[in-house]
Protein backbone atom coordinates (compact mmCIF):
# COMPACT_ATOMS: atom_id res chain seq x y z
CA UNK A 1 0.00 0.00 0.00
CA UNK A 2 1.18 3.50 -0.83
CA UNK A 3 1.48 5.75 2.23
CA UNK A 4 1.79 9.49 1.64
CA UNK A 5 4.52 11.65 3.15
CA UNK A 6 1.75 13.71 4.81
CA UNK A 7 0.38 10.61 6.62
CA UNK A 8 3.88 9.63 7.77
CA UNK A 9 4.62 13.18 8.97
CA UNK A 10 1.30 13.31 10.86
CA UNK A 11 1.95 10.05 12.71
CA UNK A 12 5.57 11.01 13.40
CA UNK A 13 4.34 14.25 14.99
CA UNK A 14 2.00 12.27 17.25
CA UNK A 15 4.43 9.53 18.25
CA UNK A 16 7.90 11.06 17.89
CA UNK A 17 9.12 7.79 16.35
CA UNK A 18 11.50 7.40 13.37
CA UNK A 19 10.09 7.77 9.85
CA UNK A 20 10.69 4.15 8.78
CA UNK A 21 9.02 2.69 11.91
CA UNK A 22 5.99 4.91 11.34
CA UNK A 23 5.82 4.07 7.62
CA UNK A 24 6.01 0.30 8.25
CA UNK A 25 3.29 0.53 10.94
CA UNK A 26 1.02 2.51 8.59
CA UNK A 27 1.57 -0.08 5.83
CA UNK A 28 0.79 -2.93 8.26
CA UNK A 29 -2.37 -1.09 9.35
CA UNK A 30 -3.51 -0.46 5.76
CA UNK A 31 -3.24 3.30 6.27
CA UNK A 32 -5.40 3.33 9.41
CA UNK A 33 -3.65 5.69 11.84
CA UNK A 34 -5.37 4.32 14.97
CA UNK A 35 -4.32 0.75 14.12
CA UNK A 36 -0.80 1.97 13.31
CA UNK A 37 -0.53 3.57 16.76
CA UNK A 38 -1.61 0.26 18.35
CA UNK A 39 1.03 -1.62 16.29
CA UNK A 40 3.70 0.88 17.38
CA UNK A 41 2.59 0.60 21.02
CA UNK A 42 2.85 -3.22 20.92
CA UNK A 43 6.31 -3.01 19.35
CA UNK A 44 7.32 -0.51 22.02
CA UNK A 45 6.09 -2.86 24.76
CA UNK A 46 8.02 -5.83 23.34
CA UNK A 47 11.14 -3.66 23.09
CA UNK A 48 10.66 -2.51 26.68
CA UNK A 49 10.41 -6.14 27.82
CA UNK A 50 13.82 -6.76 26.23
CA UNK A 51 15.18 -3.77 28.17
CA UNK A 52 13.75 -4.94 31.50
CA UNK A 53 17.16 -5.94 32.90
CA UNK A 54 18.86 -2.65 32.06
CA UNK A 55 19.92 -0.35 34.87
CA UNK A 56 18.11 2.96 35.38
CA UNK A 57 20.63 5.18 37.15
CA UNK A 58 19.63 8.53 35.63
CA UNK A 59 16.44 10.53 35.69
CA UNK A 60 14.71 13.44 37.38
CA UNK A 61 12.79 14.33 40.50
CA UNK A 62 9.76 16.41 39.56
CA UNK A 63 7.60 18.44 41.93
CA UNK A 64 4.24 20.10 41.77
CA UNK A 65 2.38 22.18 44.36
CA UNK A 66 -1.34 22.71 43.87
CA UNK A 67 -2.79 25.82 45.49
CA UNK A 68 -0.37 25.64 48.40
CA UNK A 69 -2.43 22.77 49.84
CA UNK A 70 -1.23 19.65 47.97
CA UNK A 71 2.41 18.92 47.10
CA UNK A 72 3.97 16.06 45.18
CA UNK A 73 7.49 14.74 44.61
CA UNK A 74 8.01 12.10 41.91
CA UNK A 75 11.15 10.20 40.94
CA UNK A 76 11.29 9.00 37.32
CA UNK A 77 14.33 7.01 36.18
CA UNK A 78 15.88 6.19 32.82
CA UNK A 79 19.10 4.67 31.48
CA UNK A 80 21.01 7.73 30.26
CA UNK A 81 21.50 11.37 31.17
CA UNK A 82 20.83 12.20 27.50
CA UNK A 83 17.22 10.95 27.74
CA UNK A 84 16.79 12.47 31.22
CA UNK A 85 17.40 15.90 29.66
CA UNK A 86 14.87 15.51 26.81
CA UNK A 87 11.61 17.45 26.77
CA UNK A 88 9.57 14.23 26.33
CA UNK A 89 11.08 12.67 29.45
CA UNK A 90 10.75 15.80 31.60
CA UNK A 91 7.18 16.31 30.41
CA UNK A 92 6.33 12.69 31.31
CA UNK A 93 7.77 13.16 34.81
CA UNK A 94 5.67 16.31 35.26
CA UNK A 95 2.55 14.55 33.98
CA UNK A 96 3.12 11.87 36.63
CA UNK A 97 3.29 14.62 39.30
CA UNK A 98 -0.02 16.02 38.06
CA UNK A 99 -1.53 12.51 38.03
CA UNK A 100 -0.50 11.96 41.66
CA UNK A 101 -2.05 15.30 42.67
CA UNK A 102 -5.28 14.57 40.77
CA UNK A 103 -5.78 10.89 41.63
CA UNK A 104 -4.02 10.39 44.99
CA UNK A 105 -2.66 6.85 44.43
CA UNK A 106 -1.47 4.91 47.49
CA UNK A 107 0.84 2.50 45.65
CA UNK A 108 2.92 2.45 42.49
CA UNK A 109 1.66 -0.91 41.19
CA UNK A 110 -0.52 -3.86 42.18
CA UNK A 111 2.41 -5.94 43.40
CA UNK A 112 3.03 -3.33 46.15
CA UNK A 113 -0.46 -3.64 47.64
CA UNK A 114 -0.27 -5.70 50.86
CA UNK A 115 -2.04 -9.07 50.64
CA UNK A 116 -4.01 -8.26 53.82
CA UNK A 117 -5.48 -5.13 52.18
CA UNK A 118 -6.53 -7.13 49.10
CA UNK A 119 -8.00 -9.91 51.26
CA UNK A 120 -9.97 -7.37 53.34
CA UNK A 121 -11.43 -5.71 50.24
CA UNK A 122 -12.26 -9.07 48.68
CA UNK A 123 -14.06 -10.15 51.87
CA UNK A 124 -16.11 -6.93 51.86
CA UNK A 125 -17.08 -7.30 48.17
CA UNK A 126 -17.97 -10.97 48.71
CA UNK A 127 -20.31 -10.14 51.60
CA UNK A 128 -21.83 -7.29 49.60
CA UNK A 129 -22.44 -9.53 46.55
CA UNK A 130 -23.98 -12.33 48.66
CA UNK A 131 -26.30 -9.85 50.41
CA UNK A 132 -27.46 -8.47 47.05
CA UNK A 133 -29.13 -11.79 46.21
CA UNK A 134 -27.09 -12.28 43.03
CA UNK A 135 -26.77 -15.87 41.73
CA UNK A 136 -23.81 -17.80 43.23
CA UNK A 137 -22.45 -18.44 39.73
CA UNK A 138 -21.67 -14.77 39.06
CA UNK A 139 -20.61 -13.68 42.56
CA UNK A 140 -16.94 -14.50 41.90
CA UNK A 141 -16.96 -12.38 38.70
CA UNK A 142 -18.61 -9.48 40.54
CA UNK A 143 -16.00 -9.65 43.32
CA UNK A 144 -13.14 -9.85 40.79
CA UNK A 145 -14.50 -6.86 38.85
CA UNK A 146 -14.88 -4.72 41.98
CA UNK A 147 -11.42 -5.70 43.18
CA UNK A 148 -9.89 -4.72 39.81
CA UNK A 149 -11.68 -1.35 39.98
CA UNK A 150 -10.39 -0.81 43.53
CA UNK A 151 -6.80 -1.66 42.55
CA UNK A 152 -6.97 0.57 39.48
CA UNK A 153 -7.99 3.45 41.73
CA UNK A 154 -5.16 3.07 44.28
CA UNK A 155 -2.26 1.95 42.02
CA UNK A 156 -0.61 4.75 40.03
CA UNK A 157 0.33 2.68 36.96
CA UNK A 158 -3.16 1.17 36.71
CA UNK A 159 -5.05 4.44 37.12
CA UNK A 160 -6.85 6.02 34.17
CA UNK A 161 -4.63 8.82 32.85
CA UNK A 162 -6.21 12.12 33.95
CA UNK A 163 -5.95 13.70 30.48
CA UNK A 164 -7.33 10.66 28.62
CA UNK A 165 -9.22 8.17 30.84
CA UNK A 166 -9.30 5.62 27.99
CA UNK A 167 -5.58 5.10 28.66
CA UNK A 168 -3.83 4.06 31.85
CA UNK A 169 -0.68 5.65 33.26
CA UNK A 170 1.12 2.42 32.19
CA UNK A 171 -0.01 3.11 28.59
CA UNK A 172 1.47 6.62 28.75
CA UNK A 173 4.69 5.16 30.17
CA UNK A 174 4.82 2.65 27.28
CA UNK A 175 4.44 5.53 24.79
CA UNK A 176 7.43 7.37 26.32
CA UNK A 177 9.50 4.15 26.32
CA UNK A 178 8.71 3.71 22.61
CA UNK A 179 9.66 7.35 21.89
CA UNK A 180 12.93 7.38 23.84
CA UNK A 181 14.04 3.80 23.19
CA UNK A 182 15.10 3.41 26.83
CA UNK A 183 13.85 1.62 29.91
CA UNK A 184 11.92 4.14 32.00
CA UNK A 185 10.47 3.51 35.45
CA UNK A 186 8.55 5.55 37.95
CA UNK A 187 10.70 5.09 41.05
CA UNK A 188 8.96 6.65 44.03
CA UNK A 189 6.37 9.28 44.73
CA UNK A 190 5.20 11.19 47.78
CA UNK A 191 2.01 13.22 48.15
CA UNK A 192 1.42 15.79 50.90
CA UNK A 193 -2.14 16.99 51.46
CA UNK A 194 -2.95 19.50 54.22
CA UNK A 195 -6.58 18.31 54.32
CA UNK A 196 -5.35 14.90 55.53
CA UNK A 197 -4.58 16.50 58.91
CA UNK A 198 -8.05 18.01 59.34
Amino acid sequence: MNISAKEIAGLRAKTGLPMMEVKVALQEAGGDETKAIEILRKKGLSKSEKRADRETSNGVVDSYIHGGKIGVLVEVLCETDFVARTADFKNFAHEISLQVVASAPKYLSRDQVPEEEIAKEKEFYLAEAKNSGKPEAIIEKIVEGKLNTFLAAICLLNQPYFRDPKKTVADILADVVAKTGEKIVVGRFCRFDLSDKI
